[in-house]
């Protein structure tokens, strides 16, 4: 007779945690989602032709688009009007109660003279800095929109560096030939000395106690502005407009609540260092839907500070729609950090396609961030030749190694200790990537009660979870091409995978490694398909795994 087996204390945590994440959905659900209040404007509305606008590319627009707006707001509010035409113009600055609207065949132009582009104080990766003036610009509004079918263009080729990998041989010495200087290996595209030298000697834009902007001037062509900035706004509205082109991020709303983007195309080269389509940074009530995304780094990201100014910040971005979206180009589709150290919770993700981005669903951090991030659900995600991982997570960004799998130290856990947790994603559905899944935790903090149900991944490689806890795969196809492993392990613990096809004839189907490797429980799964059914490296015990057969 088998001996009676006892719930342990971390079965018991587990069973807690799950009913825990039962408990947050009632707050939540597919069912209830978050309101996102809208904005609403009176029908006066202002052409700028009326205050001198001309629509001829070379005319500066600039105080005539803000005197417009100003007087706008001035009257209680309505639609400021930009009609046909290139509108060359320096920054434009909202004001509450104002929806800019752009006619189509308008396009906002932002000048490439950097001296309109006053430094200013703004936020760099969560942390105050020094920056250029944003091309559009907001903060402390109420009820502001951009909306129409226009362009918004932020010319940002003059304000970015480039690498000569990035570009063909004729797009490299195109941008030779425009002026600017080059690294001393000829391998990088300064747009200027100053932008070089401040480059070169890892200047920080950072604003410190005794540092006051005037000390910036030396490093201004440094100072990348993003395209949108909008800060501690309400009833915030982004409908229909493309945003092209930014110098660094292209939409940063900062600490703003009831903000929609609707039917955006976001663009940015694939070459656009730091050029992420949205950054969604400690906002609260926010919805994304039929946004087209197609940039040079992150496309959907949530951001909340970073590390200790994030976490005296105290506010997570929360209570988030993200649906109906298409990502072509960008490091990931959605994406949530690294700067997240307030925190995010409860975001809503479905119905979204991924084609060609590094990564599909990618979540990451790193120890001194902490900040908690939670009750993330996502469902029917398509993504197609994802470069890299379909599913990511990983606590170890930018980190280096000098073998794959990081070392086996646990430090103390403290308000620096980033923590993933609590999330379930549903009907996911990826037709070629690297790797279908990729969990690395913290072996003091692992990734923790992540459920993934209804997956279809073709991919090179299946699934490979570190320092993982409370991971459970149910009805997954892993059509990996490499098969040895299909799935790998790594001190682990209370894992569940249930219902796991995969292809015929695989070398392995798990590769179970390390000592801290415990509780992990395979059932309604065809294993004569492998021709190894186990493998047990690094001190792993063959009796943490336990097989249900059909």
């Amino acid at each position: 007779m088998k001996p009676l087996h006892f719930l342990s204390v971390a079965t018991l945590l587990a069973f807690t945690s799950s009913a825990l994440l039962a408990q947050s959905a009632t707050l939540y659900s597919w069912k209830n989602l978050p309101k996102i209040a809208q904005p609403a404007f009176r029908k006066d509305t202002i052409n700028i032709t009326r205050f001198g606008a001309k629509p001829d590319g070379i005319t500066l627009n600039t105080q005539a688009i803000n005197t417009a707006i100003e007087e706008c707001s001035k009257k209680g509010g309505g639609v400021v009007l930009v009609p046909p035409g290139l509108w060359l113009t320096g920054p434009v600055v909202l004001k509450s109660n104002v929806n800019l609207h752009l006619k189509k065949t308008a396009t906002l132009l932002f000048t490439t003279d950097k001296t309109q582009y006053a430094i200013v104080e703004g936020v760099y990766e969560g942390k105050n800095a020094a920056r250029n003036q944003s091309p559009i610009s907001g903060k402390n509004l109420e009820n502001v929109a951009i909306t129409g079918q226009g362009i918004v263009d932020g010319n940002g080729d003059v304000w970015r560096a480039v690498n000569k990998s990035q570009l063909t041989e004729s797009q490299w010495k195109e941008k030779v030939a425009s002026g600017g200087v080059l690294k001393d290996d000829g391998k990088t595209w300064y747009p200027s000395e100053q932008f070089k030298q401040a480059s070169v000697g890892n200047k920080s834009m950072l604003l410190v106690p005794g540092k006051s902007l005037n000390d910036f001037m030396d490093m201004k062509d440094f100072l990348r502005p993003n395209l949108v900035v909008l800060t501690n706004c309400k009833k915030v509205l982004l409908e229909g407009v493309t945003f092209q082109n930014s110098p660094a991020w292209c939409l940063h709303p900062l600490m703003c609540q009831d903000l929609t983007l609707r039917n955006l195309f976001v663009k940015n080269p694939e070459y656009a260092h730091n050029g992420d389509g949205m950054d969604i940074e400690s906002c609260k009530n926010f919805l994304i839907e039929g946004c087209t995304l197609d940039v040079g780094d992150d496309a959907i990201c949530i951001k909340s500070g970073k590390d200790e100014e994030g976490r005296k910040r105290g506010m997570p971005t929360e209570n988030g729609i993200i649906r109906y979206n298409t990502v072509y180009n960008g490091h990931g589709g959605f994406v949530v950090g690294s700067e997240m150290s307030g925190g995010a919770r409860y975001l809503f993700v479905h119905d979204c396609t991924f084609m060609g981005t590094d990564k599909g669903l990618r979540f990451k951090s790193v120890r001194g961030r902490g900040g908690v991030v939670e009750h993330i659900y996502a469902k029917n995600i398509y993504m197609k030749n994802i470069a890299q991982e379909a599913i990511f997570f990983d606590m170890y960004y930018f980190v280096k190694f000098a073998t794959d799998s990081p070392r086996d130290e646990r430090p103390e856990v403290n308000e620096g200790t980033p923590i993933f947790r609590h999330m379930k994603f549903e009907n996911i559905v990826c037709n070629g990537a690297e790797k279908g899944i990729f969990v690395r935790g913290l072996p003091e903090m692992p990734i923790e009660d992540i459920q993934m149900e209804n997956l279809t991944l073709q991919t090179q490689v299946g699934a490979e979870l570190v320092d993982a806890k409370g991971i459970s795969i149910k009805n997954a196809q892993l059509q990996s091409v490499k098969t040895k492993p299909v799935i790998s392990v790594l001190n682990s613990s209370l894992l569940s995978f249930d219902g796991i096809q995969y292809a015929q004839n695989s070398d392995v189907l798990f590769s179970i490694n390390g000592n801290r490797t415990q509780n992990i429980s395979v059932k309604n799964t065809e294993f004569k398909n492998a021709k190894t059914k186990a493998e047990f490296l690094e001190g792993a015990s063959e009796k943490e795994l336990i097989f249900t057969n059909k």
